[in-house]
């Protein structure tokens, strides 16, 4: 059958139908990430711990040693929650310690309460022997494919993840330029209003974060920040709940924040040694705005009785005056992100339709036999369904070569669902049937007959389309 003239008219490029390549793509390396899977007696593992199972670890180069964060051994897995199905991230912090029970389980249900975009939420904490001594297990959402501050803007590698021909993931490591970019300012506010308000919901609980710095600061796509692994020392201390130690605490949290703002901006870790602070700011002053200077300067020396200091931050919400307008354009900016994705998901927002319609069609066309008659599918309703199918997917062009075009098949199943009034003309391989029809009429066919074999299968009641 080839291709009539009239079907090139007003169809949408493919391209409309289907998720954009690049996101897809971003969503399936998620995706594999989280159905990784590695055999526990291969890597000393439990099976399960507690209602955890199927742990794969996300620090298999670890070193043992201590975390430099936590002043204790650690190690991350991700992990399946077996009453309800979800990955999560379960940071195991290994060996027997003694904490203050009373005071952990106020702090742990503090910590709980705390949900933000911008922080990885914790969801359970408890101990187990499971790996053959006292450790303390702590439960946090997992977001696959993430890397941290430190591994995004300051290691000498990159690892990055593809998807191969073979649909198997691969990590890859390469080798970062030498040369440095330097952060777009915009970009760098925008780190500062995820952060700060991350930080903001934190102290308003009466916590601190204690843990920000480019190790525990996880990046996303999109530009977006997560602080990772809050509650930790909370939990393992006994004094957490001091209130003296916890002001302390916050207005370390804001010194934090201006080191790790002073390193993005210069792109060096060594822009962190106090030593070099004078001559890091200069060079934030003489390739960023004042604003930002003022606002690093501000955090760093937050902790400091020094008067002249004319944006004096003596907490989180102080930050708010320099950042100013610039939260509108971060604002729209999200706008704008969500508007990107809401078009992503419209791309996609039919496909499951269209494969049941797909898979009804599969049921009927070319049944080798119904009832005991070998020719139920070359007759009536069933005879005008096979040549619709060959309409769709089998035409060729002049030449006998086959004529694909995947706007065509799409918008074929689109008016067979809708039932449209449009006609069209079916012949069969030996083209000594013809035959003009309507959508309308093929969608009547299909029902009746897809009726007729669900009610022969014992189904009741069969979805549409």
């Amino acid at each position: 059958m080839a291709p009539h003239s009239g079907q090139e008219g007003n169809k949408k490029p493919t391209k409309h139908y289907f998720m954009n390549h690049n996101f897809k793509q971003e969503l399936l390396v998620q995706r594999l990430l989280r159905l990784a899977e590695v055999n526990p007696d291969e890597f000393g593992l439990p099976r399960e711990v507690k209602h955890y199972n199927s742990l794969y670890p996300l620090e298999m180069n670890q070193q043992d040693g201590i975390s430099s964060n936590f002043g204790y051994r650690t190690i991350c897995f991700k992990a399946i929650n077996s009453h309800n199905g979800q990955t999560y991230l379960l940071r195991r912090v290994i060996g027997s310690f003694r904490a203050s029970q009373s005071t952990s389980l106020e702090v742990i249900n503090k910590w709980k309460k705390i949900k933000h975009s911008g922080i990885v939420q914790l969801h359970e904490v408890f101990t187990t022997k499971a790996f053959g001594d006292n450790s303390l297990i702590a439960i946090y959402d997992y977001y696959p494919a993430n890397e941290t501050m430190q591994s995004h803007y300051f290691d000498t590698t990159k690892q990055s993840y593809t998807i191969g021909e073979d649909g198997v993931l691969r990590a890859d490591v390469n080798m970062a330029r030498n040369n440095i970019e330097f952060l777009d300012e915009n970009i760098i506010w925008k780190y500062v209003i995820q952060l700060t308000s991350a930080l903001r919901l934190i102290h308003v609980a009466g916590l601190a974060c204690q843990i920000l710095n480019v190790t525990k600061v996880l990046v996303a796509s999109r530009s977006r920040l997560r602080i990772n692994g809050v509650g930790i020392l909370d939990i393992l201390g006994n004094d957490s709940l001091n209130r003296s130690a916890i002001a302390s605490r916050q207005m370390t949290d804001l010194t934090s924040l201006g080191r790790l703002l002073l390193a993005l901006a210069c792109r060096s870790l060594a822009a962190l040694d106090p030593e070099n602070y004078s001559q890091s700011l200069d060079f934030v002053a003489n390739n960023y705005s004042s604003d930002l200077r003022d606002l690093i300067f501000g955090l760093l020396t937050c902790q400091q009785h020094m008067p002249q200091v004319v944006h004096k931050i003596k907490s989180v919400n102080d930050v708010m005056p320099l950042i100013g307008a610039r939260f509108y354009t971060h604002i729209n900016d999200l706008y704008f992100e969500n508007d990107i994705l809401e078009v992503e998901l419209e791309n996609e927002l039919e496909n499951d339709r269209l494969v049941r319609l797909l898979l009804k069609l599969g049921i009927v066309n070319d049944r080798p036999e119904f009832f005991l008659d070998g020719d139920w599918s070359e007759t009536g309703d069933r005879y005008l369904l096979k040549l619709f199918r060959d309409y769709i997917f089998h035409q060729v062009k002049q030449d006998g070569s086959p004529w694909i075009d995947m706007a065509h098949m799409i918008q074929c199943l689109n008016k067979l669902d809708v039932g449209s009034q449009d006609r069209i003309c079916l012949s069969s391989r030996d083209e000594k049937s013809v035959l003009v029809v309507s959508y309308k009429d093929l969608r009547d066919c299909f029902e009746r007959t897809i009726n007729e074999v669900f009610v022969a299968a014992g189904i009741k009641n069969p979805a549409r389309g």
